[in-house]
């Protein structure tokens, strides 16, 4: 565990985080979920910590170059294919029941 003293959160504010995030916690896990998230913000602190001055900002952990192709539209050429699973077609396409009057 970090030796920075965790960060206090109590009861209130784990039950207004749940209901925010739509989850249903029980009154008898809020002391225990409170324990937790205060060391998570505690582990969030640890990293505030760190010097970073030196890192050069990137959009990926790796360095690849993307490959390029040429960006044009097709169809797939499988039209066929795929209707043909179909339990009914029209016109080369899924024919389905109305559903709107």
């Amino acid at each position: 565990m970090p030796a920075n003293k965790p960060s206090e959160i109590d009861t209130a504010t784990v039950r207004r985080i749940a209901r925010l995030a739509r989850i249903a916690v029980k009154d008898a896990e809020l002391p225990a979920l409170a324990k937790e998230l205060g060391g998570i913000l505690a582990w969030v602190a640890v990293l505030d910590e760190v010097d970073t001055a030196a890192v050069a900002p990137m959009a990926s952990v790796h360095d690849e170059v993307l490959r390029w192709r040429e960006d044009r539209v097709t169809d797939g050429g499988y039209s066929a294919d795929i209707v043909a699973n179909a339990p009914a077609q029209e016109a080369g396409f899924f024919a389905v029941p109305k559903v709107v009057e």
